[in-house]
């Protein structure tokens, strides 16, 4: 087996050591900002549609339907903090893909990839549209995203329209690390995350949703209305229902074993001084990722941080969203190890920040959809990391089926169709580390997938990052 750039040249163990040294167990992105207080359910109410879930699926679910009908009585229910979880712990990567990127959307819908690459784009445009015309602050940066090869193997896979040869790349950013690159300078834009949650909800409720926080759904039952039960003894009574709960346990039995957790490790650096800034290039702020399998996802903000995360994505066993599961030192050790590999030139630069969050991985990569109770409820869920743009998507799609519409949207077989589910324990653990591990390997050996791999390709289940 082979060995990496990030193997073959590693920093000095002390320079990672005082890289970490100071640094928090928190989400800068949360920290970052004011979050408003919105009161949790008591008591019974009525509403033509709940939305369950306080993150981008649910905020545009609401804010959607009221765009559609400002008559429409809209309840949005959340069980911590609006966009506590993925939703403000995310890169914010605002990506037109609805696929989880070309390649796995033409190895499952080769049809429909026309379709589905303009649709995302459009999506795009309507979430800065909507940026806009709200005048929402959110940092929107519409800077494209530039994957990048480290490894000579990994060259071909970027050749093509916006190729960048190993002098252009690092004219763009500068880092010995990068032997060429691939520049999409309209599908992607570069958003604070949590802003972006929190301006969803200040849109939504001046458009007259009703928001409730600490208000944890725990079941919903009913043929006709659906009446849903809230953690403390609330009750809503609503002839439709939204659930976006992502990575959280499925309310709906059809989908408990469709999603699975898959935890994601980041750093934040602190502000880059002029100087800095110029020693690496990036002027032109596009988000960039490495094009293998285990790859890192990195970005400037607002004021000049780098944000660096992924390689990393960690499954434990149970399959369960638990708090203890975002401690893990040997991912933030190795990512500061691949940090200083990729700008060695920062040296002396330190982490101020470092944090987790789960995945809502499913086995196809990309969203799913579906409706239950005679067309009351509909769901949307297993974004898989890129969620970002894709959950207005989503909105739509649901808000197309709760009020019965054949649409471009609802007529993909995309959406018309499910993922295959993973198996239940000790099977999901043993396969997705499996699947991991052989992911770990082709890294290593040229990008050569090995019979797994083909074979989880050739049934459905495969991925190409």
């Amino acid at each position: 087996m082979g060995t990496t750039v990030f193997e073959r040249f590693p920093p000095a163990d002390a320079l990672i050591d005082d890289a970490l040294r100071d640094t928090k167990h928190e989400t800068f992105w949360l920290e970052d900002v004011e979050r408003p207080a919105y009161p949790p359910l008591r008591g019974s109410i009525h509403t033509d549609l709940v939305v369950v879930g306080g993150g981008y699926a649910g905020l545009w679910t609401a804010v959607r339907a009221k765009e559609r009908n400002p008559e429409r009585k809209v309840v949005l229910l959340e069980a911590a903090r609006v966009g506590w979880a993925a939703s403000g712990r995310n890169g914010g990567f605002c990506e037109a893909s609805l696929t989880h990127g070309y390649e796995n959307g033409m190895s499952r819908w080769p049809d429909e990839m026309e379709h589905l690459e303009r649709l995302g784009l459009e999506n795009l445009d309507g979430i800065e549209e909507t940026v806009q015309r709200y005048g929402m602050d959110v940092d929107w940066e519409r800077t494209g995203q530039m994957g990048i090869a480290t490894e000579p193997h990994q060259i071909e896979w970027l050749e093509g329209d916006d190729f960048l040869d190993q002098d252009a790349v690092r004219a763009e950013v500068h880092s010995p690390t990068f032997l060429a690159g691939s520049w999409d300078r309209e599908g992607c834009a570069m958003v604070h995350p949590a802003k972006l949650a929190i301006e969803l909800a200040r849109v939504a409720t001046e458009l007259g949703v009703e928001i409730h926080e600490q208000s944890r759904v725990t079941g919903i039952t009913g043929k006709g209305a659906q009446t849903i039960t809230i953690d403390g003894g609330g009750t809503v009574v609503a002839e439709h229902v939204a659930l976006a709960t992502n990575v959280f346990p499925s309310l709906l039995v059809r989908n408990k074993l469709m999603t699975v957790p898959v935890y994601d490790y980041v750093l934040m650096t602190e502000p880059l001084t002029d100087e800095q800034v110029d020693a690496i290039g990036w002027k032109n702020r596009q988000g960039l990722a490495d094009t293998a399998n285990q790859f890192h996802y990195y970005r400037m903000t607002a004021d000049n941080r780098i944000l660096f995360g992924g390689y990393d994505a960690v499954y434990h066993f149970g399959g369960k969203v638990r708090a203890e599961c975002e401690n893990r030192p040997e991912s933030w050790r190795k990512l500061a190890s691949h940090f200083f590999t990729t700008f060695p030139q920062l040296e002396g630069l330190k982490f101020t920040h470092q944090w987790a969050g789960a995945i809502d991985s499913c086995s196809r990569f990309c969203a799913f959809y579906g409706v239950a109770r005679g067309g009351r409820v509909a769901y949307a869920t297993g974004f898989t990391g890129l969620g970002v743009g894709a959950t207005r998507f989503a909105a739509d799609v649901m808000l197309d089926k709760l009020e019965g519409l054949k649409t471009e949207r609802t007529e993909l077989e995309m959406v018309r169709t499910r993922p295959i589910p993973f198996p239940p324990e000790p099977a999901a653990a043993i396969g997705v580390n499996l699947v991991r591990r052989s992911m770990d390997r082709a890294d290593h050996n040229e990008g050569k997938r090995n019979l797994l791999l083909k074979t989880l390709d050739a049934i459905g289940m495969g991925f190409d990052s």
